[in-house]
């Protein structure tokens, strides 16, 4: 697989191979604690370089499949730690073209704006060249900082998903945030459907 990369005013945004995955494992391990409350329940092999390195094997493999697009990112020009990640995953073609937006960073990295920079360029990318109309974040009530960076890119409120997903070993309920590409929805009808 060819590696991506997108660039901002601030980070460089690139794919990852199993090549990488002592960086990976390092944020990881780095961000375990602040993670944890947001994420599914872990075993310890998830936190082992082996378990990383077939994890990113697999990202690359669903990124050739055209069913992920996920870049990890770090501050612009500076060649040090991975600061955080961000996915359109579960992308459906056909008539739905949709995907799920997942996005994490780095602890220390917070309230800088590097994640509302990341996921617009990952917008972008998702609208301007994977074709897609929809991107929907699932978000928990309490997860007041991630509601606040999708507000910031226009997703708007679609309803609440009950029960949703298991987080931390609980069945948790979700917002459900949706961005369309509108853009998409101003293209003319085929006439031919009227006949």
């Amino acid at each position: 697989m060819a590696v991506t990369f997108l660039h901002t005013e601030r980070l460089d945004l690139q794919s990852l191979t199993g090549q990488d995955a002592a960086e990976v494992l390092a944020y990881i391990n780095r961000n375990r604690k602040f993670l944890e409350p947001w994420e599914i329940r872990r075993d310890a092999s998830y936190y082992t370089l082996e378990a990383q390195r077939r994890l990113l094997t697999e990202e690359a493999e669903n990124m050739e499949y055209g069913q992920l697009f996920k870049l990890w990112f770090r501050t612009r020009g500076d060649h040090g730690r991975i600061i955080g990640s961000a996915a359109l995953s579960n992308i459906v073609r056909g008539s739905f073209l949709s995907c799920h937006l997942g996005y994490k960073l780095d602890e220390e990295e917070r309230n800088k704006g590097y994640m509302t920079e990341a996921l617009q360029a990952m917008i972008d990318y998702g609208f301007r060249e994977l074709g897609l109309h929809r991107i929907e974040a699932n978000i928990m009530p309490r997860n007041a900082a991630s509601l606040a960076v999708v507000h910031k890119l226009g997703f708007y409120h679609e309803g609440v998903a009950f029960k949703y997903l298991k987080v931390g070993g609980v069945w948790e309920d979700h917002i459900h945030m949706v961005l369309r590409n509108e853009a998409m929805e101003q293209e003319l009808p085929n006439p031919s459907i009227f006949l």
